[in-house]
């Protein structure tokens, strides 16, 4: 038998938004259900072949199908009547008609269906923040952290009841985790409010945990710093985040790392930087001196004539990149310190060096001054 066209089914036009269609499909479910045509088998048809069109016309990819292909299309996509259907379509179904009907449509087309599980749920997560220095990120290291989470109750171990007791059926719902409500010839089911579903309650509760199953505890763990770590990364602790309801996985703690300034070294990438300040006799002459690195100490040679702002560079006296293994390098900038106060004799020896030089202060002095004025006029 040929099967009827979807849009006609539901009386729409094939350019109808998905809220035209859930509309239409509401009206005829309501004017259609079994509940309200009890053995009318032709209502019972038209009820079917509105929800299977509906299920196809909500889906967007089973619709770009069915526009494309018509019912040979959705037959080649495994979507063969409602057998080739997802179950869990039928929720969609008793949202739409607000829970109004007694009866499973899980049942009623054949398939398995069940009220909403309630889940346990998992534990929360939980995120801080952990200082290091610049040597813990150089070398990697090792940190102690102080948390406060929630844990399961040693008590009741998680059950919420107090040791020896179990819980009592539901008389509200007598077990059933649903309460159903006649109104007319409609019967309305609901979950259970005070068993939320389950249909148990629990009558003694646990008196340490006060029936909620769990307590804060304090706990002490060691976080790994991982070499060339940068500021601002996220370092993921599985399963050390609060612990979650009985059977159900604990939560993950995140570190965030925060680096402390150093007082010496300023970090690019893999590389460092520092600066020193050297005289200006030494920039003159040259010589030797110390500087610091994170490891140890290091003597370079400062040349001759070495000027202000020059830079030097240390090769692998930089921090590894985080997992790699070729550390980078450490520049040192040069400041050079002019004196502020001079001795009599140490001004003469100076302007000796200028004369013997042939330097003339003053004729230099002049000639910046000829100058200025030049540009001035």
């Amino acid at each position: 038998m040929t099967k009827k066209d979807f849009y006609e089914i539901l009386g729409l036009s094939k350019n109808s938004t998905p809220e035209e269609i859930k509309k239409a499909y509401r009206q005829m479910a309501l004017k259609y259900h079994p509940d309200r045509n009890p053995g009318d088998k032709a209502a019972e048809d038209r009820f079917k072949e509105a929800a299977e069109a509906y299920s196809v016309l909500i889906d967007p990819e089973k619709r770009s199908t069915y526009d494309r292909f018509g019912h040979d299309g959705l037959r080649a996509e495994g979507f063969s009547g409602f057998s080739g259907f997802n179950s869990s379509i039928f929720e969609d179904f008793e949202d739409i008609l607000g829970n109004f009907f007694s009866f499973s449509f899980g049942d009623f087309f054949g398939t398995q269906h069940r009220a909403r599980a309630h889940y346990p749920q998992r534990g929360r997560d939980l995120a801080l923040e952990l200082e290091v220095s610049l040597e813990d990120v150089a070398f990697g290291a090792e940190k102690k952290i102080k948390l406060d989470r929630v844990e399961l109750c040693s008590v009741c171990h998680g059950s919420k009841l107090r040791p020896g007791t179990q819980k009592s059926v539901c008389r509200h719902c007598q077990g059933r985790g649903q309460v159903r409500y006649q109104q007319g010839f409609f019967a309305i089911s609901r979950t259970c409010s005070h068993c939320d579903g389950s249909g148990e309650v629990i009558t003694t509760p646990c008196k340490e945990c006060g029936g909620s199953g769990k307590t804060r505890k304090k706990k002490e763990l060691k976080v790994k710093i991982p070499p060339g770590i940068k500021d601002g990364m996220r370092l993921r602790l599985e399963k050390e985040g609060e612990v979650g309801d009985r059977e159900a996985p604990r939560g993950d703690l995140y570190v965030v790392v925060r680096v402390k300034k150093h007082e010496i070294f300023e970090r690019e990438e893999n590389n460092l930087f520092c600066q020193i300040t050297i005289s200006f006799i030494q920039a003159a002459l040259g010589g030797t001196i110390e500087i610091p690195t994170l490891e140890d100490n290091e003597v370079i040679k400062i040349p001759a004539g070495t000027q202000p702002g020059e830079v030097f560079r240390l090769k692998g006296k930089g921090i590894k990149p985080l997992g790699g293994y070729r550390k980078g390098d450490l520049f040192v900038k040069v400041n050079v310190k002019i004196p502020e106060k001079l001795t009599k004799e140490q001004k003469a020896l100076l302007q000796k060096f200028a004369e013997s030089t042939g330097e003339d202060l003053k004729t230099v002095y002049r000639g910046i001054i000829n100058k200025t004025k030049n540009i001035i006029h």
